[in-house]
């Protein structure tokens, strides 16, 4: 594998993370377009024949851990989990140890114990002699119920006998098989070994079986990684590296003599190894009671790790727990994330992967440790609540990381505060204070017809575009929510620069005249909401406002129109007059425009939810052009159809009839699916609103992509948060 080093990987989004990873070769094509697709990784379907009474999949994060170097092997590790911190915590943590040779990890042996228990014996020291002369007919007979096991190189191989007393004072033969399972888990195989042999061994103790199953103390599989860290590396600006290395070791110090802070400090490292077992697939209760009932082996519980000074002055730090893992079969074989956990960890073999964990189970409790005696634990949980609360308040992805941190700053994590942050937070990306707005845009009815002379009905967003002006040595144009900032090219063939240069000719602004223009859009791009026509008319409005050039609504929407063109090719003139006025409207445009201006009540019920792919509007009107042409008697009365819809809707809308307003909508979905514009993603989206209280859903704008609008009479907060935990941004009216 190549370099597990992932610098600047946590900035980078989601689909660049995954982008990197399989150009490093962490994760193959295939795995990735698993993990970025429409798909899940684990389907309802394949999850039935997992367990009994499924009824869904229920979601974790699943993220990496870079900068793992065991035993001189790179690897990117694999974590589910959704306590906050543990994924930076480990990452740094194995960024520091890389300085000293990373983590040197064995495992003696990785063997499974089955216990087979026996009572009723008349005489324990006669069932001992008894199975001792048994005991080479006993393993040929174990190893001949799994015959292939022994073909892989694994097997029985060895059993052992123990003398126990019961409560009662009745005596207890505990027979233990010690089974190498290979690369397998190897609970089922081995339960059946047990249960195989369990007459036999009666038979010789001339006992009767009492139990026979594993044993999940897996004593045989002990696993010890070690590290060493530099007090050079260990040095901050508030700590030196001295002073935290006597730290961490007095906090595993106490650990050894309180055993309510040892259960802490081994829950902690259990956090990790924990992550990495449900990310491939193995039994994480196993290995929890495994390593507790490790812990309080001595009759004491103890801590899982040691730390230490050694003689150069290094902090040193080991780890020792049963860890017996899986890398096939099992669950690794019926869940395919479990598949996707393994290739990205790079492991080629069970021993492998055990020796991983016990390298994250250390890192983890260095890095809690670290925490625990710098700035506290709570800093990284404080972070996640000021993730969740920024995401309530709808804060955009580029605004995100600004908004938290200011929150987690301001130890006052609560919605309003968020609100002035975020308002903050645009202010400054944008620059220059809006002085004028557009409205966004969205259309319940008439997508496309309307091209063809038909009505669309559509509803502003309003405020959804600002934008200001200020005098600078060159023409600039600054978007910060779309990631522009630079300087305008004059000769541009299209896109914002060009519209802008159109925009400064139709106001007779000189070219010799340079300025600062910024827009703070509210809008994503790309997702049939206007806002390309919105930004036209708000940058329209500031230039006139800053030249103080006159200009009124209609000129406005008429250099808007001119601007779509240069946008979309053909467009129908809706976007810009829905910006330009704001306000909801029946629009038709036959040669003129024929605008009605419906009544609508002040809080229509709607949630708009953007899908993870923009709508390219000219493609997807010349695509229904290109169809219209092939069947124009066909298009022309599905047009028909949709105008009707169109003008029944403006008057629903007007009487706030939502329910009636929803079954139309409904309506309308099926037939822009019928003529081409919608896909998987926006079926999927349309379902879940209409699943969760819409009563009606249907792509909004040109479709291939973009964006879905619902209407939702008993409130918008659960189509709202059932799109969002489906992964979806949602906006709501007024933004």
């Amino acid at each position: 594998m190549s370099d597990s080093r992932l610098p600047g990987f946590y900035r980078l989004s989601v689909d660049e993370r995954i982008d990197v990873l399989v150009q490093r070769g962490w994760l193959s094509p295939g795995d990735a377009e698993r993990l970025c697709g429409p798909r899940q990784l684990l389907t309802g379907a394949a999850a039935d024949r997992i367990v009994e009474n499924v009824v869904g999949v229920f979601g974790l994060p699943l993220a990496v851990a870079p900068n793992f170097l065991v035993n001189d092997r790179n690897h990117v590790v694999p974590l589910v989990v959704e306590e906050p911190s543990i994924v930076a915590a480990l990452s740094a943590a194995a960024a520091l140890a890389r300085a000293t040779g990373g983590f040197r990890v064995e495992q003696p042996e990785s063997l499974l114990a089955g216990q087979v228990h026996v009572t009723g014996f008349a005489s324990a020291e006669k069932a001992l002699a008894a199975l001792a002369d048994a005991k080479p007919s006993l393993l040929q007979a174990a190893n001949e119920v799994h015959p292939r096991l022994a073909g892989r190189g694994g097997g029985v191989r060895d059993i052992e006998f123990r003398e126990l007393t019961l409560p009662s004072g009745e005596p207890l033969i505990a027979v233990h098989l010690l089974v190498d399972t290979c690369d397998a888990m190897g609970a089922n195989l081995v339960n059946t070994i047990c249960e195989a042999l369990a007459p036999a061994i009666a038979a010789r103790c001339e006992g009767e079986v009492a139990l026979r199953i594993l044993s999940n103390l897996a004593d045989r599989a002990v696993v010890t990684a070690r590290v060493r860290y530099s007090t050079d590396d260990l040095a901050s600006d508030d700590y030196s590296g001295e002073s935290l290395r006597d730290a961490i070791v007095r906090a595993n110090e106490i650990a050894s003599v309180d055993p309510h802070r040892a259960a802490t400090h081994n829950k902690g490292i259990m956090n990790g190894i924990d992550a990495v077992a449900v990310a491939t697939g193995n039994d994480w209760r196993a290995i929890e009671a495994g390593a507790h009932a490790f812990a309080a082996a001595s009759g004491r519980y103890l801590p899982l790790t040691r730390w230490w000074a050694d003689d150069n002055g290094y902090l040193c730090g080991a780890l020792s727990l049963p860890l017996k893992v899986g890398t096939v079969g099992g669950t690794v074989a019926a869940n395919p994330a479990a598949a996707v956990g393994l290739a990205l960890s790079g492991v080629e073999s069970a021993i492998e992967l055990a020796e991983l964990m016990a390298a994250v189970g250390l890192a983890q409790n260095f890095g809690a440790l670290r925490a625990l005696v710098t700035s506290g634990i709570q800093s990284g949980h404080m972070k996640l609540h000021a993730r969740s609360v920024a995401a309530s308040i709808g804060t955009p992805e580029e605004h995100f990381d600004a908004v938290v941190e200011r929150l987690v700053d301001s130890g006052d994590v609560k919605s309003w505060r968020a609100e002035q942050l975020l308002a903050e937070v645009r202010s400054e990306a944008v620059g220059v204070v809006p002085t004028e707005t557009a409205a966004g845009k969205v259309i319940l009815f008439g997508e496309h017809a309307v091209v063809y002379g038909r009505h669309a009905l559509a509803l502003p967003v309003p405020g959804a575009v600002g934008a200001g002006v200020e005098r600078a040595g060159t023409l600039e144009v600054r978007v910060p929510a779309w990631g522009i900032s630079r300087q305008i090219a004059r000769d541009a063939p299209g896109g914002i620069d060009a519209a802008i240069m159109l925009i400064l000719r139709e106001l007779g602004i000189g070219e010799a005249e340079t300025f600062c223009i910024s827009v703070d859009s509210r809008l994503p791009p790309g997702m049939g909401l206007g806002s390309s026509a919105a930004v036209a008319v708000a940058v329209t409005r500031a230039l006139a406002h800053f030249m103080d050039l006159p200009l009124d609504d209609a000129r406005t929407n008429a250099i808007a129109f001119a601007c779509e063109k240069i946008a979309h090719g053909t467009p129908s003139g809706i976007d810009n007059t829905v910006s330009t006025y704001a306000e909801p409207m029946l629009f038709r445009n036959t040669g003129s425009l024929d605008i009605t201006r419906v009544e609508a009540p002040p809080d229509v019920p709607l949630v708009i939810a953007c899908s993870s792919a923009p709508g390219l509007t000219s493609e997807m009107v010349a695509g229904v052009r290109e169809r219209y042409r092939q069947v124009p008697a066909r298009y022309e009365a599905l047009f028909d159809e949709m105008d009707d819809l169109a003008v029944q809707g403006a008057a629903l809308l007007a009487e706030g009839a939502y329910t009636d307003l929803g079954r139309l909508m409904n309506i309308c979905h099926g037939l822009l699916n019928a003529i081409g514009i919608s896909n998987p993603e926006l079926e999927h989206m349309v379902a879940v609103a209409r699943r969760y209280g819409a009563a009606g859903a249907k792509l909004t704008g040109a479709g291939g992509g973009g964006s879905i609008v619902a209407i939702c009479p008993d409130g918008v907060e659960k189509a709202a948060t059932a799109l969002q935990h489906a992964g979806y941004r949602t906006l709501q009216l007024p933004v």
